[in-house]
């Protein structure tokens, strides 16, 4: 199976691995999707995310495909099914896995029928990211069902932070996931939501979708403690500090991006004396399984497109030609087919 591999950091192979074996817990999964996860995949080519060293390695943790085997105490897939979450941990080549879903067939776990069976613990192989491994409705199409991934971690973010309508929100980046905070804070009511990015292609999509105001890094117009929350959906300890002045009293600046680095320095006496920081560096799983229902039925309503966030799709053969939209800026979210 084509499976993409970062043989060490900065060096993209393509290589035919071996599909992996269903377990009895287990459904196999023809990925026919995947999606480039702009922060997490690209410190992982670059050999920057924390606490991963191990290369060569299979990247990849956004991707959707098509049950095409069940294992004997599957209960929750069937064959046809679609899928969203699938993963390959181990491979018989001696490859290390950055969560494995770049492959061709992935591995989906049944996480309902191990809990039913007493067995959703790590003595039997569980692991909390099967929580998130689900089935998707007939009628979400293949894009969207593969952006569900990145969907379902930022709505989950949005409860993380506490979020709420009356609350006035900036956030720093127009990725996928800025764009993400942008849209779904605006489908949830909340009043004001500003956005920073430093492109203006990104900054005017920003608006298309929402944004009550956008600003370049340079000049940011807000006043200072008029904010709720500020949310880094980039990863960044000079947006950490630059957010500092601009919340409220007992506000919050909320980190969703990854920060490479293991410390974090902040200037807390540039900001009011009560205020919370949380640095969001993993899903919270339940939050993030139970985000789906609401994404799917905005995707049913026309509130929700895969075309408002993909600006480049490629065959996943060309995924070096992925990664360099990515880092040209001309890229919001990337999508790959196999």
């Amino acid at each position: 199976m084509r499976t993409v591999v970062v043989e060490k950091p900065d060096v993209i192979t393509i290589r035919d691995l071996a599909v992996p074996e269903v377990g009895a817990y287990q459904a196999l999964v023809k990925v026919d999707v995947a999606a480039l996860c702009n922060a997490t995949d690209g410190k992982l080519i670059s050999g920057h995310f924390p606490g991963v060293d191990a290369y060569p390695t299979v990247l990849g943790h956004e991707g959707t495909g098509i049950v095409c085997e069940v294992g004997a105490k599957v209960r929750s897939f069937t064959v046809g099914d679609r899928a969203i979450g699938g993963m390959v941990f181990a491979f018989k080549e001696g490859l290390a896995s950055a969560w494995g879903g770049f492959c061709e067939y992935v591995l989906i776990n049944d996480h309902d029928a191990m809990g039913e069976d007493g067995v959703a613990d790590e003595a039997h192989g569980w692991f909390e990211c099967y929580e998130i491994q689900r089935t998707v409705d007939a009628d979400i199409p293949a894009a969207e069902a593969a952006l569900l991934c990145t969907w379902r971690e930022v709505y989950g973010g949005i409860g993380d932070f506490n979020i709420q309508p009356k609350d006035r929100v900036l956030v720093f980046g127009a990725g996928p996931v800025g764009l993400s905070f942008v849209t779904f804070c605006k489908l949830l009511g909340v009043r004001w939501v500003g956005l920073v990015d430093p492109l203006a292609h990104k900054r005017e999509r920003a608006l298309r979708m929402g944004a009550d105001a956008v600003f370049a890094p340079g000049a940011l117009d807000v006043a200072p403690g008029s904010l709720d929350v500020v949310v880094d959906a980039v990863g960044s300890e000079q947006i950490v500090n630059a957010a500092v002045p601009l919340i409220k009293l007992g506000g919050t600046i909320g980190v969703y991006g990854v920060i490479a680095a293991p410390a974090l320095t902040v200037e807390k006496s540039r900001g009011p004396y009560n205020f919370n920081l949380i640095i969001h560096q993993w899903p919270t799983r339940w939050r993030e399984r139970e985000a789906q229902a609401p994404l799917c039925q905005w995707i049913r309503e026309g509130k929700l497109k895969a075309a408002d966030f993909v600006t480049h799709t490629f065959p996943v053969e060309q995924f070096d030609d992925a990664v360099a939209a990515v880092k040209s800026g001309d890229a919001v979210k990337c999508l790959l087919t196999f």
